[in-house]
């Protein structure tokens, strides 16, 4: 059950998925629409596999529309709808049997013979079913839609009929978007060629409204006439995203900032056909290390299964949800920040107040549900150092040490933590280990190191990571000045850890524990390098 909220209170709430749901409770004004629903809607074009974006805005689609149920009753679907009608324009670079597939070129991808297996009817097929595991895998709740049922089916003749009807008024919105050499060839309408199968761009001779039928002149020449409805034709992009909205009337649908002018567009023509636009919400991209736009075509951003291989699921939804009309960059380096952000979130989660959880990003991602990773106080920053002091690639011995600071827990009690210890393992060992600069201690750190050294044998072994925490506090306050005090952490990381920064010392001390902990510093003290395993 989601964490009961005043629905007062969530109509107040200021986080961003609840702004954007307050827009389709006004534009539903309480009352179901005559469809039985508000339809949320996210595209995807099946010509490549899954990808982060499409993660992105399935996961932020899919936060409006719970945030949408707190504030109304009315009964709410997310359609995924894949554009598989599309004609196959290249081939892909990461896809096997290229030179069957160039074979095809121009061909609707549900048209395209599947090139990894024959496992599926078409290439279309084959990237749909990819979609859906990829979707399914991170349980999310929709209902899969392809354009080529919807064409094929007559779901679409309705639209199609109507985009005839209105053909001169849509061409003339389109026609001032293109260059001349476009214009001359440009419709709204593309052919489906029977003689080659090819989605055709060509331009169109003549439109019969009555009959429901356009003209055009095929590859070889001849002049074809055909039906619009059935299958026959497809439509050109932007006119093709308006009659989507049209047919299945669709509420609500994000897309990306470059896509501000293509949904401007289709929202004239929706008007044109008699329709209401969606609600939209147009998100930030995504930059590269650099600061550049990531591509797919350049291989410059970074996978799901890249971030996966390091951190659980929630943190990149965590990622997602933060501030996504911020241009965010999207590399290894922001994994870490991530994952803590989304721990410490869910820490919080279940003991805020209610009007304070609604801004809580761990309730847009678990929905109001308050969840137990049994990792409290565990933070992913502290397991690579943990990684790296106990230079071992064994997740079984550094459990050894992560009992000591989660008493009774173990891989099987607490798998979410021993996920995190994996991806934090891997993670030191691609980005950390090469980076590690530890450096020999100046004399006032020398001293204070031996203060520190003796003041852990003192401690005993069971005493509280806070507790801990101030005796490192005070040790430093005996050997640098206030505003010195900074120093004196940062000198701890460098000479033990080899970072620049690093964990609160005392959940690190309690964690790695205290005479291990002295070992490292006699270690430093002596001159050893703390790189290597003792």
């Amino acid at each position: 059950m989601s964490q009961i909220i005043d629905r007062s209170l969530a109509g107040a709430a200021r986080a961003w998925p609840f702004e954007e749901a307050r827009k389709l409770v006004a534009r539903t004004a309480g009352k179901t629409p005559a469809k039985g629903h508000v339809l949320f809607e996210t595209g995807y074009g099946p010509s490549g596999l899954p990808h982060i974006g499409t993660f992105a805005e399935v996961v932020r689609t899919t936060m409006v529309r719970q945030a949408f149920a707190r504030l109304s009753d009315v009964p709410t679907k997310l359609f995924c709808f894949s554009d598989d009608m599309d004609g196959l324009r290249k081939v892909p670079d990461n896809v096997p049997n290229k030179e069957m597939l160039a074979a095809h070129l121009g061909k609707p991808l549900t048209s395209v013979p599947d090139p990894f297996s024959n496992e599926h009817p078409s290439f279309g097929a084959a990237n749909n079913a990819r979609l859906r595991a990829f979707l399914d895998s991170f349980g999310f709740e929709y209902e899969f839609q392809s354009a080529t049922d919807w064409y094929k089916s007559g779901r679409f003749d309705k639209m199609l009929l109507t985009m005839l009807q209105h053909y001169d008024e849509v061409q003339a919105v389109m026609l001032p978007t293109l260059g001349e050499a476009r214009r001359a060839t440009y419709s709204i309408f593309l052919p489906v060629s029977p003689k080659s199968g090819r989605v055709l761009q060509v331009p169109i001779v003549r439109i019969d409204e009555k009959a429901g039928t356009i003209v055009y002149r095929d590859e070889d020449g001849s002049l074809v006439e055909t039906l619009v409805t059935g299958g026959n034709v497809k439509l050109q992009w932007k006119a093709d995203w308006a009659g989507r909205w049209f047919a299945l009337d669709v509420d609500y649908e994000m897309y990306g900032k470059d896509l501000i002018p293509s949904a401007e567009l289709s929202a004239k023509i929706m008007k044109i056909l008699g329709g209401r636009p969606p609600e939209g919400f147009n998100y930030e991209l995504f930059l590269d290390e650099q600061g550049r736009k990531i591509s797919k075509s350049k291989g410059n951003g970074l996978s799901v299964e890249d971030w996966l291989r390091y951190a659980p699921p929630e943190s990149l939804a965590l990622y997602m949800q933060q501030q996504p009309r911020r241009a965010k960059r999207l590399y290894f380096d922001v994994i870490p920040r991530a994952i803590d952000d989304y721990l410490a979130s869910v820490e919080k989660l279940g003991v805020e107040e209610p009007a304070k959880a609604l801004e809580n990003p761990a309730f847009h991602i678990h929905d109001g549900k308050p969840v137990d990773h049994h990792a409290s106080g565990v933070s992913f920053g502290m397991l690579l150092n943990l990684a790296s002091v106990a230079h071992t690639e064994n997740k079984d011995v550094l459990w050894q040490y992560l009992r000591r600071y989660v008493p009774g827990a173990t891989p099987e009690t607490a798998p979410y933590l021993d996920r995190l210890l994996a991806g934090a393992v891997a993670y030191y060992q691609d980005f950390v280990q090469s980076s590690k600069k530890f450096r020999l201690p100046t004399e006032t750190e020398r001293a204070a190191l031996k203060d520190l050294a003796e003041v852990l044998r003192k401690i005993p072994e069971d005493e509280s990571a806070e507790f801990i925490q101030n005796e490192v506090y005070e040790t430093g306050k005996r050997h640098f000045a206030k505003e010195e005090l900074r120093q004196w952490f940062k000198a701890l990381y460098e000479v033990l850890l080899g970072s620049e920064q690093g964990p609160r010392m005392g959940a690190f001390i309690k964690l790695f524990g205290r005479d291990n902990v002295v070992r490292l510093i006699e270690r430093a003290l002596a001159g050893e390098d703390l790189g290597k395993a003792a």
